[in-house]
């Protein structure tokens, strides 16, 4: 006989079970392609006076790096601060050996400033938010020989 489950639905998360369901992906993960830890990579921009007036932060794991947030100051943008930032986290992240990066934003963000830096659009949700699109890119960041 199949025992009988329930599906509840938690509106305050216990950090023990959200550890425990990690976990086990992990573990499952870990079976199927060896060990992997993703490495955190920010690179902040600062001003004069050690403000920080922009930054990205991004992940490293499994031969890949995912921007995970670009931000310069409004101020500052379009004076070439942005594709700096990305710049320089693409190459630590080839230091750190990573063949490609990828990154998801919206129409009302950034999708052309990725795609003049060389990301292409693999993927895109229509309506995501409401009247909006939320675009995938990816870029190699291996050189071409």
């Amino acid at each position: 006989m199949i025992p009988d489950y329930k599906i509840s639905i938690e509106i305050q998360l216990d950090s023990k079970q959200v550890d425990f369901i990690d976990k086990q992906l992990h573990d499952f993960n870990v079976g199927k392609i060896g060990d992997y830890q993703y490495t955190p990579l920010f690179l902040l921009l600062r001003d004069s006076k050690k403000n920080v007036v922009g930054g990205l932060e991004g992940f490293i794991g499994l031969g890949w790096f995912h921007i995970a947030t670009l931000w310069v100051a409004e101020e500052l943008r379009g004076y070439g601060y942005g594709k700096a930032l990305l710049l320089a986290a693409e190459q630590e992240a080839i230091n750190r050996d990573c063949l490609n990066a990828y990154l998801f934003t919206y129409s009302f963000q950034a999708p052309k400033f990725y795609q003049h830096l060389g990301y292409e659009v693999f993927g895109e949700l229509e309506d995501f938010p409401p009247r909006h699109r939320r675009y995938f890119l990816k870029k190699s960041l291996q050189k071409n020989p």
